[in-house]
């Protein structure tokens, strides 16, 4: 068995230290994350850290890396106020981490990287046409981590763009229909495949299958 104290984590080889961190805890949600900016240059990034805050109000969470000069990503959320999540599919995935290339200001990873742009009615920030699975979201609050530079962006979901087929008739979305990638790390792309679906959790009840 490893065992890696704390002290000697940070004794590691750069590279080697970043691939274990990154890669520890296993599955990550995987997004293209679609901006604007105020002069009409859009611009899209692979990110690995969204999670979920709430349902009332809908509130998704996000991690940006620390601000670098030029930032767009986060420069065009705090100019706008909008952005936009889109899930990774598998024909798409390795032009999907091209995205992750530091480019410079002012270039669109949309043509770049060949994803066509997808407007929706009131809404600044493209979504990624080749996605299944769309959510436009409204910035709601603003977060900086101190300890390690990052900054949290909270976010309220305002659109949802998904084919009907996508979404359950209890509302869960199918993310097997809507061929959804994850990733482990930082450059290891999955496709998961549903081991079961279980009934919601009571005191007394063992665990069984929803119906």
């Amino acid at each position: 068995m490893i065992s890696i104290p704390s002290e000697q984590i940070y004794q590691l080889e750069k590279q080697y230290r970043i691939s274990l961190i990154n890669s520890l805890i296993g599955y990550k949600s995987l997004n293209l994350l679609g901006t604007i900016s105020k002069e009409g240059i859009t611009n899209l990034c692979i990110i690995s850290s969204v999670f979920h805050l709430g349902a009332n109000p809908p509130l998704l969470g996000l991690v940006i890396r620390p601000e670098r000069a030029h930032n767009d990503t986060l420069n065009n959320i705090k100019s706008t106020g909008q952005y936009t999540l889109n899930n990774v599919l598998p024909e798409w995935y390795m032009q999907a981490h091209q995205t992750s290339a530091s480019y410079a200001a002012g270039i669109s990873e949309f043509d770049t990287c060949g994803f066509q742009k997808l407007y929706a009615d009131r809404f600044k920030a493209p979504f990624v046409k080749q996605s299944t699975i769309r959510i436009g979201l409204e910035l709601r609050e603003i977060i900086d981590v101190e300890l390690n530079g990052t900054t949290i962006l909270i976010g309220e979901i305002v659109q949802i763009l998904a084919d009907d087929a996508m979404i359950t008739d209890d509302g869960t979305v199918d993310h097997v229909k809507a061929k959804t990638m994850t990733v482990a790390g930082l450059d290891t792309y999955f496709l998961p495949q549903p081991i079961g679906r279980l009934a919601y959790a009571k005191p007394g009840i063992d665990p069984h299958k929803s119906a």
